[in-house]
C-alpha cells in the first residue's frame, strides 16, 4: 500500500510544485535527466546481473516488439479509418505506441509483484521500449514532421551514447557475479531514487485541457495503449504457452500509460503538442485503474 501512496502523493507533489511554481519552468527535464543517467543505469547494474541467461530472460522484449509492432499498424489503420491529420497520426504514433515502461513500469509493477520482477522490467524498457524509442521514435518524429531530418547516423549515436544502454551491456557481462557488499549498497542508494524523482517530475508535466475536436483521437490512444496493448501481449503469452513471472510483467507493462519522453517528442516535433500532452496527462491517471485490473485478471 504504501507504494501506491508514494506514487500517487509524488504526482500530487509535482503537480502542486508545477501550478504554484515553485521550481523553474526546466525542472522536470532535469529531473528526468538525473533519473536517466544516473538513477536507472544504477538500478539497471543492481538488478540485471541477478538474470540467468536463458529465453525466460528475453520474453519481456519478445512481447514489448510484438506489442509495438502491432500497435503501430492499429494506429495506422485507425489513423486512415478516421481520417486523421498528419500530424495527429504521427502523434499518435508515439504515444499511442510506446509505453512508460520504466517510470510508471518500475514502481507499479514493485508494488505488485515485489523486487523479483525488476530484472525483467528493465529488459522490457531497455531491450524493447528504449530501442523503439531511439530509432522508432526518431524516425516517427522526422517522418511526420517538417521540422527535422532523418539520420541514421545520429540514431546510431544516440542509441550507443545513451547512458541506460551502456549500463546494460555492462550487466549482461556481469550476470551472475555478486559486487561487494559497498557496491550494492551504493547502487540501492541511487537506484531508490528513480522512483520519488520521476514521478514528481510526471506531475511537474501534467497537462489536461482537451478541445472537443481532439476527443476521438484521445480515446483512440488510450484504447489502443491502456485496453489492446495489454491484449496483444497476453495473446503473445498464450501462443507460446508463456506462463511466468516475466510474461506477467510483460502484460503489466504493455499495459502502463503512454511514454513522457514520447509526448516530449511529438510536442518538440510539432505533432499536436496539446493533443499528445493532454494523452500522457490522462493516460497516467486513468493507466492506475486499469494495470491494477489487469493484474488482477492475470496475477
Amino acid at each position: 500500500m504504501e507504494n501506491f501512496v508514494l506514487i500517487l502523493l509524488c504526482i500530487v507533489i509535482g503537480y502542486g510544485i508545477n501550478r504554484l511554481q515553485i521550481f523553474s519552468k526546466d525542472a522536470a527535464i532535469t529531473l528526468n535527466q538525473f533519473a536517466i543517467n544516473i538513477s536507472l543505469p544504477a538500478m539497471i547494474l543492481l538488478q540485471i546481473p541477478k538474470l540467468h541467461f536463458s529465453i525466460e530472460a528475453l520474453i519481456p522484449a519478445i512481447i514489448a516488439w510484438g506489442v509495438m509492432t502491432v500497435s503501430a499498424l492499429l494506429i495506422l489503420y485507425l489513423s486512415k479509418i478516421f481520417e486523421f491529420s498528419k500530424e495527429v497520426t504521427g502523434s499518435l504514433m508515439l504515444v499511442a505506441v510506446l509505453t512508460n515502461s520504466s517510470f510508471q513500469g518500475i514502481p507499479v509493477i514493485n508494488a505488485y509483484l515485489g523486487d523479483s520482477a525488476l530484472p525483467y522490467v528493465l529488459i522490457y524498457d531497455q531491450l524493447g521500449t528504449f530501442i523503439a524509442l531511439a530509432i522508432y521514435g526518431t524516425f516517427i518524429a522526422s517522418y511526420y514532421s517538417k521540422k527535422s531530418e532523418l539520420s541514421f547516423r545520429i540514431i546510431i549515436y544516440k542509441v550507443l551514447t545513451f547512458p541506460p544502454f551502456l549500463s546494460l551491456v555492462i550487466a549482461l557481462f556481469l550476470m551472475g557475479v555478486e559486487f561487494n557488499e559497498t557496491v550494492t549498497e551504493v547502487l540501492k542508494d541511487l537506484a531508490a531514487t528513480i522512483v520519488p524523482i520521476a514521478l514528481v517530475a510526471v506531475g511537474l508535466q501534467l497537462k489536461f485541457k482537451l478541445p472537443r475536436e481532439e476527443i476521438k483521437p484521445f480515446s483512440v490512444a488510450l484504447i489502443v495503449k491502456l485496453l489492446l496493448a495489454p491484449l496483444i501481449a497476453f495473446i503473445i503469452a498464450k501462443i507460446f504457452n508463456w506462463n511466468s513471472e516475466a510474461s506477467v510483467v510483460s502484460i503489466l507493462e504493455a499495459g502502463m500509460s503512454p511514454m513522457i519522453t514520447a509526448g516530449a517528442i511529438a510536442s518538440m516535433a510539432g505533432l499536436a503538442p496539446r493533443l499528445s500532452s493532454a494523452i500522457v496527462g490522462y493516460g497516467i491517471l486513468i493507466s492506475f485503474i486499469t494495470t491494477y485490473f489487469i493484474y488482477i485478471l492475470i496475477g
